[in-house]
């Protein structure tokens, strides 16, 4: 039965994906293999076959029971987006016909006027188109009563303006394929059939809580997260949640949802509890990028329809409990070059790999020059509260690469030839276990970037955020490094110099300059703020004083000498997610204070009423009321500073986010005080013990 079931999971993998194995079924050999050819390798897409694309689209999707088409993208709101339309079209006898025609396919016009621009459009420009994006294939995505074909594509305004994440993600992936390309030919390598590109695996954090409790909560129906609550006497100190048992109604919401994921073709690979009681991973198999970051669009969209069936909300917010670990996206990043290996992948004797040595020096380069517009592609109000806290890196940005490499960065510094450690093991010391291979590189939880032997963990992306801007940043910040890399060496070869005399110089001297990145300890500890402020490495801890890097000269000739995001485009994204934060913040400060006056104070009030009333009664029967009447007073107490804290933030709602910020956490101090003296059966919200625990 279990062969069975896993042969069956292995069957319909894709089936509902437009792939290129499916996609031979349904179109001639020249139009399949043009299309292929645009896929793997890169090349123009030749408008001509696009008719007989879509056709063959839509007589699959018709099988597949779909009615309807929509061009699917990423808009700067950082969700999804779609308008559907249906193949029918009337006929001149009273019937209709189901038709889809390659101008369909290839181009949409979904009005732009109301999607984010930062000033790129205006309301009364409305119009802004979508463009196929062949690179990511097109799926089907079902419902109860029909099926719709979804056609991944990017949106542009008028004038060709990025009105999306993916146009400039697509950029940047072809800036950073060409400079892996310049750097192959240095060391021999070339393909013409081959394109190098990034790779990326996203994992993704989240809660699950019973629905019932978040129908009780106005803040998490309203904001995604607790603004107020009392952290319960056992939550995750005991480390007994972190890979312990599913529970059977969470397996089946799992199960459930890695079958709707393998469907579209996403690889989910693993699930697992995570750290906090009710919290819990997803992670895929490492893809191209583009496609990555499409699948993980996807994996949330479908976490809260599937949670939904089981009875659950869940909860992408960075930080939805205080108190407990926060919900992160490690976001693996690597390169594949044009040999189809791995680059950051070193071999069996890493001195001697030098391919390997210039992109982890490229790396270090780009980090340490970027380090503030790194910071600023995770800015966020939900990452805000995460960065630093708990399990999350902190908001200071180094690179964590382990003891041999860094061991090897210093001989390169010095110009030492060392041999490198030879391969350890771990002994178990049982005589009928093996012993295991040791990896060159720990994991470090608490840098934002560690190395994990063959990739990059970007450990700071927030679990509510695209993948796309952060490999934006990433793409291009490594493209730049590396085209420095290749123009000294070029230039030295060019004047007769040889590439195994040249390249060590040129490495040497990236470390010399940027090794301050580099650190290998607790990133959590006051001493490494201490040291890395005595390094000059930037601690942006507000999502304002993080975006405020994108309008610096720096960051605009970066993203414009390499055409990833011209200047005017650069600076919508300054202006949206900056209002994006600041929306995000009032809204919280304006559900704080409903809640605070229409839910908690009349709680209190109530409870105050009774025990006045105890009071009155008891010293009528001539009985000590002494024990009352001082819980009278420390609630009275609680209720004065409920008051001066409510009062504190509406007077802030007109300042700005940090202020409105300071006075929610002196309201939510006042509630959760009073959390603790109110009765369960009179306290209007489910508590934290509730929701962590009951599932």
């Amino acid at each position: 039965m279990t062969e069975k079931i896993l042969c069956d999971a292995a069957k319909s993998f894709g089936e509902n994906v437009f792939s290129i194995k499916t996609m031979r079924n349904y179109l001639s050999e020249t139009t399949y293999d043009s299309l292929v050819s645009t896929i793997t390798a890169s090349q123009t897409l030749d408008a001509g076959i696009a008719d007989e694309v879509a056709e063959a689209m839509k007589t699959w999707a018709l099988e597949k029971g779909a009615t309807h088409f929509t061009h699917w993208f990423l808009p700067l709101t950082g969700a999804t987006a779609e308008k559907h339309e249906s193949f029918l079209v009337p006929d001149r006898e009273g019937g209709a016909l189901m038709q889809f025609s390659g101008k369909e396919l290839i181009q949409g016009e979904p009005d732009a006027s109301s999607f984010p621009s930062g000033g790129l459009r205006v309301t009364f420009e409305a119009r802004g188109y979508t463009a196929w994006d062949p690179t990511s294939p097109a799926f089907i995505k079902e419902c109860d009563n029909g099926a719709v074909l979804c056609i991944p594509t990017v949106f542009c305004g008028y004038n060709g303006e990025a009105l999306d994440k993916k146009t400039p993600l697509m950029r940047s992936m072809d800036v950073l394929s060409k400079q892996v390309h310049r750097l192959g030919r240095l060391f021999g390598i070339e393909s013409q059939d081959r394109m190098a590109h990034a790779t990326m695996g996203a994992e993704q954090e989240y809660f699950l809580v019973d629905k019932r409790f978040v129908e009780a909560r106005l803040d998490v129906l309203q904001t995604g997260r607790t603004l107020f609550g009392r952290s319960p006497a056992k939550h995750q100190q005991m480390e007994d949640h972190y890979f312990g048992a599913i529970k059977p109604r969470v397996m089946a919401f799992m199960t459930d949802l890695d079958r709707q994921l393998w469907r579209l073709g996403v690889p989910a690979k693993t699930r697992h509890n995570e750290v906090s009681p009710g919290q819990f991973e997803l992670a895929p198999v490492y893809e191209a990028l583009n496609l990555a970051v499409d699948h993980n669009m996807l994996v949330m969209e479908l976490l809260p329809h599937v949670a939904e069936r089981h009875g659950f909300v869940c909860l992408l917010h960075e930080k939805p409990f205080a108190g407990v670990n926060g919900s992160g996206k490690h976001n693996n990043w690597s390169v594949c070059g044009p040999d189809g290996k791995n680059w950051l992948s070193p071999g069996d004797s890493p001195h001697e790999n030098a391919k390997f040595l210039t992109m982890i020096c490229a790396l270090i380069q780009a980090v340490d020059t970027h380090a503030d517009i790194l910071r600023a592609s995770v800015a966020s109000a939900g990452n805000d509260h995460r960065l630093g806290a708990n399990e999350a890196p902190p908001a200071i940005v180094s690179i964590y690469l382990g003891e041999q490499l860094t061991e090897i960065l210093k001989q390169i510094e010095h110009g030492e030839k060392g041999n490198g450690r030879a391969s350890r093991t771990i002994a178990l010391g049982v005589s009928s276990l093996p012993a295991l291979p040791r990896h060159e590189t720990d994991r470090n939880r608490t840098s934002p970037l560690a190395f994990t032997g063959d990739k990059i963990e970007f450990r700071a992306v927030g679990s509510n955020q695209s993948c796309a801007g952060p490999n934006v940043v990433m793409n291009t910040i490594v493209a730049e490094a590396l085209d420095q890399i290749c123009a000294r060496v070029e230039s030295e070869i060019a004047a007769g110099r040889e590439l195994n005399d040249v390249l060590p110089q040129v490495l040497r001297d990236v470390v010399k300059r940027h090794k301050r990145i580099l650190f290998n300890g607790d990133n959590y500890t006051d001493e490494w703020k201490t040291e890395a402020e005595r390094r000059g490495l930037p601690n942006l801890r507000t999502t304002p004083d993080a975006l405020k890097t994108l309008q610096a000269p720096k960051a605009r000739d970066l993203f414009s000498k390499y055409g990833v995001l011209s200047e005017q485009e650069l600076a919508s994204r300054y202006e949206v997610y900056l209002e994006q934060y600041e929306k995000q913040v009032a809204i919280e400060a304006h559900c704080a204070l409903e809640m605070g006056r229409t839910m908690i104070l009349p709680a209190a009030l109530e409870y105050q009423s009774l025990l006045a009333e105890t009071v009155v009664n008891l010293e009528r029967c001539q009985v000590s009321a002494a024990t009352t009447r001082a819980l009278l007073e420390e609630l009275g107490g609680g209720l004065d500073a409920l008051l001066e804290s409510i009062r504190s933030l509406e007077t802030s709602l007109e300042s700005d986010g940090p202020g409105k910020l300071k006075a929610m956490a002196t309201m939510r101090e006042a509630v959760d005080t009073l959390e603790s003296l109110v009765p369960d059966n009179l306290w209007p919200l489910p508590s934290y013990a509730e929701m962590l625990f009951i599932l």
